[in-house]
């Protein structure tokens, strides 16, 4: 790595070609993303089997992490969507902890945050709403468009409410999208330019090293943030997905 990009923000969310996959006349080469969408799967896959083998009567650490986020989606799931979506339970719990490992790995150098490209974000809220449409339909046929017409509507402004929540509804995976692909790439951005700065100040000699210590303190700072947020937007998609299978499981409420 050149010390221009060591400085270049953008640099970090470059897609590099690891291995050339061409069929049928499409590019399906194996890249970056693709090896940490990998990684991502069987760290936190492995984490779960191996913390929680062992099946403790009195848990060890790694254990009690396990059985935390275990119960912690559990109770998200029921509380968003009752006690019937807990049927979605293996989904939504795949997704905060693909989402919340992924991000925790976008944290450490020179590894690659998948969750700071629009497309895979995409993919994953196109998901939630697909599935919640399916189901929707599955279920409860004609009536899950009963999610479109709010009970107690006038007929006169029935039209223009029926309009608004199809649109808030065709919005929904675009929102869900952005939301954890903009938090990830802005703090990562923001994170880099301040480590930015540090490097560039600290080539300068004595007083750029002194003039460095802020930035440093900022990045310090940003990093602690970065953590938080990191935990905090896999907590929000899955909350989200939640609400949004709730939808599927009762569209008249």
């Amino acid at each position: 790595m050149s010390a221009a990009d060591k400085v270049d923000p953008i640099h970090q969310f470059h897609l590099k070609e690891l291995v050339h996959i061409e069929f049928g006349g499409l590019n399906l080469s194996f890249t970056n993303s693709s090896l940490f969408m990998a990684i991502t799967v069987i760290a936190a896959a492995g984490f779960l089997y191996f913390m929680t083998s062992s099946r403790a009567l009195v848990p060890g650490r790694g254990q009690s992490v396990a059985e935390m986020s275990y119960e912690f989606v559990a109770n998200m799931l029921r509380d968003g969507a009752g006690s019937h979506g807990m049927k979605f339970f293996p989904l939504v719990f795949s997704l905060f902890m693909f989402i919340l490992v992924a991000n925790l790995f976008g944290m450490i150098p020179y590894f690659f945050t998948i969750t700071s490209h629009i497309i895979v974000t995409f993919a994953l809220a196109i998901l939630v709403i697909g599935l919640v449409v399916v189901y929707g339909l599955y279920k409860h046929g004609f009536h899950f468009f009963n999610l479109f017409v709010p009970s107690g509507v006038p007929g006169v402004l029935l039209p223009l409410v029926v309009a608004i929540e199809v649109i808030s509804f065709l919005s929904r995976p675009i929102s869900l999208s952005v939301r954890l692909f903009a938090n990830m790439l802005a703090g990562h951005i923001t994170l880099k330019v301040f480590a930015g700065f540090v490097f560039s100040l600290g080539s300068l000699g004595a007083i750029g090293v002194a003039g460095a210590v802020l930035p440093l303190l900022m990045a310090v700072a940003l990093t602690g943030l970065e953590f938080l947020v990191a935990f905090l937007q896999a907590y929000v998609f899955a909350v989200l997905t939640c609400m949004y299978l709730n939808d599927a499981l009762h569209p008249g409420h």
